[in-house]
């Protein structure tokens, strides 16, 4: 009884939203995006986590998106991004602008590389 009150509790709140969101994964290595490129649905919140493998920090920033977060050498940080319209949006690594670049496609389409 008690579980399914705990349950109900996390499904309503606001803490049980940030649960249920989809995710994706960008690794930074060599101050390089993989993927670069990834691929999250029109019209819903999507929790992007970025684990930096690099030993020196990496300043995420995204006018496109209206996002900047530094990220420490060895860690992972979230940015949440969305619900966003169709298109095309550029993020890229302050520190090392010329080689880490990336995209965040925005799709209506089914197949989508959040989960």
């Amino acid at each position: 009884m008690k579980q399914a009150a705990v349950l109900a509790l996390l499904t309503l709140s606001p803490l049980g939203a940030l649960a249920a969101l989809p995710e994706v994964v960008i690794e930074i290595r060599d101050h390089l995006f993989i993927p670069q490129t990834v691929r999250i649905p029109e019209g819903r919140k999507v929790r992007l986590v970025f684990i930096n493998h690099d030993p020196s920090p990496e300043e995420i920033d995204s006018f496109d998106l209206n996002r900047e977060k530094v990220i420490f050498g060895n860690s992972k940080g979230t940015i949440f991004v969305g619900p966003l319209p169709s298109g095309s949006y550029k993020f890229f690594g302050e520190l090392h602008p010329n080689s880490a670049v990336g995209y965040v496609i925005v799709t209506n389409e089914e197949a989508t590389d959040a989960n």
